[in-house]
């Protein structure tokens, strides 16, 4: 007799898949490793955010201090890995390929010049995890300086030692050395994008890890998953779908003008990106900081850039006065990084930057107490059927 399968649960919505011991997502609260996303916003700069995630706790001083130099150690790229980024200029011009597929390769190349790519012992592993947080900044930094045709910055050191490593990614990408206020947003962003439990790049490296798998290959598929825009793309597909707007309404951010956009998209079914999130039915945690801090780094760049939150503000006040629809956090992020002149396709990329340690802590944890993921699926196919009937 055959036991009927549980109902399946569509895109596995609901069902819990393990454990960790990374990320706590609630409704009320998001913690790394028992702190609080805001705690850690407010208070941690990336680095120490960083550590916590991928070592288990918070640094002493010392520790700190020896990370950020193993950091700065290993940020220069192979000379293979530029050799590549220099050939990427006529991909992205012509549309073959999006910044985040060039970070994708870039990484998986990575993996074969890394003399310990087929480990997957517990110290390997953490050594690659801060190898791929150090260069990935770099790989962003390089590729963005081939796309405007500009000279490699730092292409010998991987920037500037004297920077942190939010400093460094801008840096590497524009040649020009932040202030401490876009500094600290970018280090504030790439904390607050930093884990997120099982979320689906990161059940996808889990998964590729499951198999006994090597780093550079989880991470290389934990990236395909998070390009596309129902995961980490909806950064981009929000500022787009502002610069829609804005072109349409000639620049009118009337509200009227703004309600009329909203309710034609949602009369054609649009789906409205950078809003909505599967676990959050309140609110994302992480949505109020950025805006915040995105606002008053748009306050200072000038009204040209403040528009753009005012916008935003309109179009979320009518998302969720009208479709109880909360923003995530790649609506704010979206404004965010357009109000600091980061181009736009660069933005699932810095995401990449930011959950590489978030990745990297659950693929070693995957490895540490391993079992092959691997569900069943429902056949809803024909009924058994004779080739030669």
């Amino acid at each position: 007799m055959t036991t009927a399968a549980p109902a399946p649960k569509a895109g596995l919505e609901g069902v819990v898949a393990g454990d960790t011991a990374i990320c706590n997502v609630e409704q009320d609260a998001l913690i790394y490793r028992g702190y609080e996303i805001h705690d850690l916003a407010e208070n941690a700069t990336f680095e120490e955010v960083a550590y916590l995630l991928l070592e288990g706790e918070k640094p002493t001083a010392e520790q700190l201090r020896f990370f950020k130099d193993e950091l700065i150690a290993n940020r220069a790229l192979p000379p293979a890995v530029i050799d590549y980024l220099k050939t990427v200029g006529p991909m992205v011009a012509q549309g073959a390929a999006v910044p985040m597929d060039i970070v994708r390769t870039a990484v998986s190349l990575l993996g074969n010049l890394d003399m310990e790519s087929q480990a997957i012992t517990p110290e390997a592993n953490l050594r690659k995890a801060k190898r791929l947080t150090a260069k990935i900044p770099t790989i962003i930094g390089h590729m963005q300086n081939v796309i405007d045709g500009k000279p490699i910055v730092a292409p010998d050191t991987g920037g500037d030692a004297n920077l942190g490593h939010a400093a460094n990614l801008l840096y590497l990408m524009s040649g020009q050395r932040p202030d401490k206020e876009a500094e600290k947003v970018v280090d504030v962003s790439l904390t607050l994008y930093a884990e997120h439990d099982y979320n689906a790049s990161t059940f996808t490296g889990r998964v590729i890890a499951g198999t006994l798998s090597d780093m550079h290959g989880a991470v290389t598929g934990a990236i395909a998953a998070l390009k596309g825009p129902l995961h980490g793309g909806a950064n981009e597909a929000a500022m787009d779908m502002l610069r829609e707007i804005m072109a349409d309404l000639n620049g009118n951010i009337d509200p009227g003008a703004v309600r009329d956009w909203m309710h034609k998209a949602f009369d054609e079914k649009r789906k409205l990106m950078g809003f909505g999130h599967r676990v959050y039915k309140n609110g994302d945690h992480r949505a109020p900081i950025l805006h915040a801090l995105g606002r008053a780094a748009a306050k200072k760049r000038g009204a040209e850039f403040v528009k753009w939150f005012e916008l935003g503000e309109i179009v979320q006040k009518i998302m969720l006065d009208e479709k109880n629809i909360h923003p995530n956090v790649d609506f704010p992020c979206g404004m965010t990084y357009y109000a600091l002149g980061i181009p736009v396709p660069q933005y699932t990329p810095i995401f990449v930057a930011a959950r590489i340690t978030g990745w990297a802590a659950h693929i070693m944890e995957q490895h540490a107490n391993n079992r092959l993921i691997r569900p069943r699926a429902n056949y809803v196919g024909p009924d058994l059927r004779k080739w030669n009937a």
